[in-house]
């Protein structure tokens, strides 16, 4: 579950510029509407089909660590999409709390994990999804936090940058959910939704406090001692 294959060749947006500060109620109102949204149901194939989700970091599955970083952040609720050994998962990781959601159809690729949290947040009064994957460790809560905190309304669009440089995580209006959605097949994403509306894209720069490197190969395997 790469974040390069959620990024398209094009990526940029927007220049880096921070959020205006909010105050009193309206500050209030966007830290309890923002859900974290975490994407992890990848099967590892190139890590010789070990599950993500399943990973061992710091003791413990990495999808506790995701987890965490969204809640340390200030996300809630926090939607969690399975799909490889999503039952093991459930059965080895702590994820009360959580709403944990199957993807049947995970192996078509990251689009249709999207789609099946997007659809899980429906109902929830949620005015965006703060999306993140699994297999960033070097994503920590102060990089999601940033992200969450440039959040202004429904329509909000938001993603962190590194040098410049769009990434994860990537903050969804809830009016903009429907348009992904039905834009999310493959390995793509919110890949098309971004790149048709690049110029609405606010940029966090995170570069400072974050590392987005993935945990795709044997090699980096190395990154989670």
């Amino acid at each position: 579950m790469s974040a390069e294959t959620e990024q398209d060749p094009g990526r940029g947006g927007r220049p880096d510029r921070s959020p205006a500060p909010l105050s009193g109620a309206e500050g209030a109102g966007a830290a309890a509407v923002v859900a974290g949204l975490l994407l992890a149901a990848g099967g590892g194939r190139r890590l010789g089909g070990r599950p993500k989700a399943l990973l061992p970091y710091r003791g413990r599955p990495l999808v506790e660590n995701a987890v965490r970083v969204l809640r340390e952040a200030g996300c809630d609720p926090v939607h969690v999409v399975l799909g490889a050994s999503a039952g093991e998962v459930r059965e080895r990781a702590d994820l009360s709390g959580c709403v944990v959601v199957d993807n049947p159809d995970w192996a078509e690729g990251m689009g249709s994990s999207l789609r099946v949290g997007l659809a899980s947040l429906a109902g929830t009064g949620a005015g965006a999804a703060l999306v993140s994957l699994v297999d960033q460790p070097g994503i920590g809560a102060d990089a999601v936090a940033r992200v969450r905190e440039a959040y202004r309304s429904p329509a909000s669009l938001v993603a962190a940058s590194y040098d410049g440089e769009r990434g994860h995580p990537v903050l969804f209006g809830s009016d903009r959910w429907a348009d992904i959605a039905a834009t999310a097949t493959g390995d793509r994403g919110a890949r098309v939704h971004l790149r048709e509306h690049a110029d609405e894209v606010m940029l966090v720069e995170c570069g400072d406090v974050a590392a987005p490197f993935d945990i795709d190969t044997p090699p980096d395997l190395a990154r989670l001692a």
